[in-house]
């Protein structure tokens, strides 16, 4: 058994190793490739792609699961060893569904497919990008197919994201919140353009503060970086190489959210339990998850005011022209003001859902075949304000304005609303561990959250399943009210009496 189990180990882990050589080269392709570079690195994905597929789908792993899976059941469930059998288990049957030419073509198509993206959005030409994105998604409809008979199309992307999670179970959350939303959104818009969240912020000073705050939440820099890219990221290549992106604009301070944000994700991967290293297990356990935690460092503690009567002193020593005479107060306040926007990783915690509801609802019916490529900047804009109320003026903010599509990410976005969700209910049971944590933030000491959150969340990895992991840490499954009170109680406090 043990001979079977190192011989497991040691093939997984020639397969992690080239799960992370692959991310290397994505990396690259979207923050230092130059232009010119795709069709070279498409090519070299699509090589990359079937080694890697031989690997993932060797019929000697589906030997060593015969032989090992005894042994695993008569583990407890939270065992490692019976985790990794069953995870990697799953991943190889999942991976032999899928023929290694599909894989291989799709790796070369996004690889061409975002470099579209990226061109067509500054031009903001979505014609231009049309037909990347109908063979894109021509490719996801035969990636569907391999995993037929199904209840829903959907679903085959969803798992891809969240395991184990259907379409309906997101409808029913998705119906609870977006009334709930539009209703807030109503009453609390505001047109008030706080201007001095727009007074012009050099980025050195931006790019300073936003090392300053992943430093504080407990990242080190001999294991994290941070570069540039068009739309922000973070990809793990070992759990002491976690690369992060980020993107800034000198008129506004959104780079500091950006960087909350995939900090956020850094720790989780960070987080994992060292033992898992070179495992299938060494990594978040779902997007879902995932999201959960960017979306707790970004808004639930950055948007909180314990945390800016810390770091708005800090903000006004950079920035004192722009800052000086605004209260903390006020800040917090502008940080926090509903508004109707069109870009959603820009976008408030209240409205922010409806941008990824709307972008589900799109998915289905590219999906389905109920709405085609070509039709897809009208939907977008027609249903974007019955949604917002707004009209879209461009596709540069509209349509075109998420990297997504161009790399296949069917199924991804709604996972955004779920972590967001996720994050308040997690954030009660920090709560309630922690009954300190608000004097804590506002000392700029994170190292108990942190710590708290690595030991209930990160460490675990993949040794369970979303469902399972979630059922642990907040004892039970995901539920909107507790994050439509919270958004209540923080739009309540800007509420004239």
């Amino acid at each position: 058994m043990e001979q079977a189990l190192a011989e497991l180990r040691q093939r997984l882990g020639k397969l992690i190793d080239l799960r992370r050589t692959e991310a290397v080269l994505v990396w690259d392709l979207q923050v230092f490739m130059p232009p010119g570079g795709a069709p070279s690195r498409g090519s070299q994905l699509a090589t990359l792609e079937k080694v890697i597929h031989a690997h993932a789908v060797d019929d000697r792993l589906g030997e060593l699961f015969d032989e090992l899976e005894p042994y695993a059941a008569s583990r407890p469930a939270d065992d490692p060893d019976a985790c990794l059998v069953r995870v990697a288990k799953y991943d190889w049957s999942k991976a032999r569904r899928v023929p290694a030419d599909l894989a291989a073509e799709l790796a070369e198509t996004v690889t061409l497919s975002y470099e579209a993206w990226v061109r067509a959005r500054e031009a903001s030409d979505f014609a231009a990008f049309r037909p990347w994105l109908e063979r894109v998604l021509d490719l996801r409809l035969r990636y569907i197919e391999c995993f037929a008979p199904y209840d829903d199309p959907y679903d085959v992307l969803l798992d891809d994201y969240e395991r184990g999670m259907r379409t309906d179970e997101v409808r029913e959350i998705f119906a609870v919140l977006q009334p709930e939303l539009t209703s807030l959104v109503a009453e609390h818009a505001s047109d008030e353009r706080d201007e001095f969240l727009h007074a012009g912020y050099p980025i050195p000073g931006q790019e300073a503060l936003s090392r300053e705050l992943i430093g504080r939440f407990g990242a080190t820099w001999d294991q994290f970086r941070l570069d540039l890219t068009v739309h922000p990221f973070q990809v793990t290549f070992g759990l002491g190489d976690i690369r992060l992106t980020t993107r800034y604009d000198d008129n506004d301070l959104l780079s500091l959210f950006t960087a909350m944000h995939e900090c956020g994700h850094g720790l989780y991967e960070w987080g994992v339990n060292p033992a898992f290293e070179r495992t299938p297990l060494a990594a978040g356990v779902s997007s879902t998850l995932h999201e959960s935690q960017s979306r707790l460092w970004e808004n639930v503690v950055g948007r909180s005011l314990p945390f800016w009567r810390w770091f708005f002193p800090r903000l006004q020593q950079t920035f004192p022209g722009q800052l000086g005479t605004v209260s903390v107060e006020d800040f917090h306040r502008a940080v926090n003001r509903v508004r109707r926007s069109f870009v959603r990783v820009d976008a408030d915690e209240t409205s922010y859902g409806l941008h990824v509801i709307l972008r589900f609802e799109l998915e289905q019916e590219l999906i389905s075949g109920r709405l085609a490529v070509a039709d897809l900047p009208e939907a977008w804009n027609t249903r974007f304000e019955e949604l917002m109320g707004i009209s879209v003026p461009n596709d540069s903010v509209g349509v075109l304005q998420d990297a997504h599509w161009s790399g296949a990410g069917f199924g991804y976005f709604p996972t955004y609303l779920l972590g967001s969700v996720l994050s308040v209910q997690i954030w009660e049971k920090v709560r309630a561990a922690l009954p300190d944590v608000d004097e804590q933030i506002a000392r700029g000491d994170f190292s108990e959250l942190h710590a708290w959150l690595r030991e209930n969340i990160y460490s675990l990895g993949r040794m369970l399943t979303p469902a399972e992991t979630i059922e642990r840490v907040v004892g039970g499954p995901i539920d909107a009210q507790p994050y439509l009170a919270y958004l209540r109680d923080k739009l309540e406090l800007f509420t004239p009496a």
